[in-house]
């Protein structure tokens, strides 16, 4: 098992001596640092503790090796989605189980209807399934790691119509993605 204290740590904007404050009852940041590195035994009661204080599951503290995870690959700004210098482990809703990858879409910007730290959820499919994706928001590859994202509006043989999600942008046409990914699910922070 894999402990993933550090990233959602991390994701959430914490020091370790902030989350070890926030443990109840709390704990020092060496002890935190001990668990994150696997110097020290994670028990449940640990997992407890510490899920309590990121606000997560404390099932998910820890992950299979075998077990794939889902990744936020880019973000959403108003010139549209720029590629991670670093890709992280995204953290998975429990209502997405299904086929097919799972990539996350992280807004940083206001761009449409999307608002910064909105969270875009899409499935991976092929790009021989794309008429199953007409009318939905997607996020579609191009070179040098870029990407196109937006209402996914035609597909003419290997050409795929984009319109992008701020108002007054033309549409982008991408020609033989290797992939296109479908938005499922919006988590956004209340």
């Amino acid at each position: 098992m894999i402990n993933r204290i550090r990233d959602i740590r991390k994701q959430k904007g914490m020091t370790l001596a902030e989350l070890a404050e926030k443990c109840v009852p709390p704990t020092t940041a060496q002890t935190i640092g001990r668990l994150e590195t696997g110097m020290r035994n994670l028990s449940i009661k640990w997992m407890d503790r510490i899920g309590a204080a990121l606000e997560v599951d404390p099932e998910l503290l820890v992950r299979s090796d075998e077990s794939e995870q889902p990744m936020v690959v880019a973000a959403l700004r108003t010139h549209g989605p720029e590629a991670l210098t670093k890709q992280r482990e995204a953290l998975v809703p429990t209502e997405l189980a299904g086929d097919g990858a799972l990539l996350v879409l992280a807004v940083e910007e206001s761009v449409g209807e999307f608002r910064p730290d909105d969270m875009i959820w899409l499935r991976q499919i092929s790009p021989e399934d794309a008429p199953k994706a007409i009318n939905r928001d997607v996020l579609i590859p191009r070179p040098g790691g870029r990407f196109y994202f937006g209402r996914l509006i035609d597909r003419q043989g290997d050409f795929i119509g984009v319109l992008p999600p701020g108002s007054g942008q033309k549409q982008q046409v991408v020609e033989g993605p290797p992939w296109i990914a479908v938005a499922e699910m919006l988590v956004r922070k209340l």
